[in-house]
């Protein structure tokens, strides 16, 4: 007779989700470009918070985080909103990034979205945009 595992409910995708972004966040502290790229599909495409380039494949993917990297940055989510549909995953909202530019320590607010999907058993982000908030804040 056949094993049938039940699904994980859903509250536990989500969790599984939303720690995507944890390992995401520790390739960042690593500052190894191709640790953060191999989180990547080989054909995701990358639309970055600094820079205007889509990024279409891991080659194009490493050289963005090479750069991005050199400004030591670390995430924070601040609002996560997640849908998991079988083997592909969305999770958007709310990050912002300190970052070291010219000795100094910046907080950049961004929107995200992380487009994930299962591969050979293991997420991979096959399309993650970023981008600044379009509002300045008020002081």
């Amino acid at each position: 007779m056949p094993s049938h595992t039940a699904a994980a409910p859903a509250a536990d995708q989500r969790t599984e989700v939303s720690r995507l972004f944890d390992v995401w966040n520790e390739a960042l502290k690593s500052r190894d470009p191709a640790r953060v790229t191999a989180l990547y599909a080989p054909d995701a495409i990358l639309l970055p918070t600094v820079s205007n380039a889509v990024r279409h494949n891991h080659a194009e993917i490493q050289d963005y985080f090479a750069h991005f990297l050199e400004k030591a940055p670390v995430g924070r989510i601040i609002e996560s909103n997640i849908l998991v549909m079988g083997d592909v995953a969305v999770h958007s909202g709310l990050y912002c990034f300190a970052l070291s530019d010219c000795g100094k320590r910046l907080t950049v607010p961004a929107r995200f979205s992380f487009v994930y999907r299962k591969i050979d058993g293991e997420w991979k982000i096959v399309e993650h945009h970023s981008s600044h908030m379009p509002e300045a804040e008020e002081a």
